[in-house]
């Protein structure tokens, strides 16, 4: 068996423990045979650890008595910035670190790990909101904020809350297979798999968190409009403003020129369109807005790592 243990603390998200624990709980539901995971919490201290939302969880063993792992996750929250400090539980984990597999922070349980040392040099991602406060802390680590998850060597790291599931069930897939992940996110009714490199913030979400007024309603239309010329008079046109005032607008609001965007709109979208259809390439290359199937699959490239088949076999369910 694999045997994971998720610490416990005070001040942790109760998601962030919650949520990878019923991922790893339901691979072991769905196994056909026995169980692959052996489950265990682990705390600081004897006694009940408390979440921020007030939930007691009392952990099945301590530091001084946890069991051989496979797999660690320290989950985040506000306590991830008071036990980091604990050298006790830092002396633990590089311990730990000689004979553990993987060790896997979620949300902002990266500070709990990057204050041990152990991922100095590394790739490391966390939730969006703390990603500069990371990196200006611990300059040794590359931070890459727009990111769900990432794994360098033994270690993985993720975004807030819900990409904590989605880490999870990257980590029931290179132990048990493609398979087995895919029916574990139906079982929890998840919408897709999602992939690491996939941004924490869509571009449509980012519009509703950035954009008010015009710059708003002009996303709604660009996604309505992908299949067509989406050059930077037609948008300022739309927005009816001057090209030059709209250019400097648009990267004041969002941090990135509008071609830029446009591209990283049309790549979600065909992200979507290739799990969610049996569409060709082709066809979905021009449904968004791709001049030929080449340039999207260059582009795709760019950006997922993957072709864009390759991105279909592997997270179309």
């Amino acid at each position: 068996m694999i045997t994971v243990g998720l610490l416990a603390y005070d001040g942790m998200q109760a998601l962030d423990l919650a949520g990878p624990l019923d991922v790893f709980g339901a691979a072991n539901a769905l196994a056909p045979g026995a169980p692959p995971y052996a489950l265990c919490t682990i705390g600081l201290h004897p006694g009940a650890a408390h979440a921020e939302n007030g939930l007691a969880v009392l952990p099945t063993h301590t530091l001084e008595d946890a069991l051989p792992l496979d797999t660690l996750l320290i989950p985040g929250g506000t306590g991830s910035r008071v036990v980091d400090a604990d050298a006790r539980l830092q002396h633990w984990l590089c311990e730990r670190a000689t004979r553990t597999r993987r060790i896997v922070s979620v949300c902002t349980g990266l500070y709990v790990l990057a204050a041990s040392g152990l991922l100095h040099g590394r790739r490391v991602t966390t939730h969006w909101r703390f990603a500069d406060d990371i990196a200006r802390r611990y300059p040794g680590l590359r931070v890459e904020a727009d990111r769900l998850f990432l794994r360098d060597g033994p270690f993985a790291t993720s975004g807030g809350l819900t990409a904590g599931l989605d880490l999870a069930l990257a980590l029931i897939e290179e132990d048990l297979g493609a398979p087995a992940a895919l029916e574990v996110a139906r079982h929890l009714v998840m919408y897709v798999k999602r992939p690491g490199n996939q941004a924490q913030f869509s571009a449509p979400l980012a519009a509703q968190v950035q954009g008010n007024g015009r710059m708003g309603s002009l996303v709604e239309w660009m996604l309505a409009h992908l299949h067509g010329e989406l050059t930077v008079e037609r948008l300022a046109d739309q927005a009816a403003m001057s090209t030059r005032h709209f250019r400097r607008t648009f990267v004041a609001v969002f941090g990135m020129t509008p071609a830029r965007f446009v591209e990283r709109l049309r790549l979600e979208q065909a992200c979507l369109r290739l799990t969610g259809s049996r569409a060709s390439i082709e066809r979905i290359a021009a449904g968004v807005g791709f001049r030929s199937s080449d340039a999207f699959r260059r582009a795709f490239r760019a950006r997922y790592g993957a072709t864009p088949q390759q991105y279909r076999e592997r997270f179309s369910s």
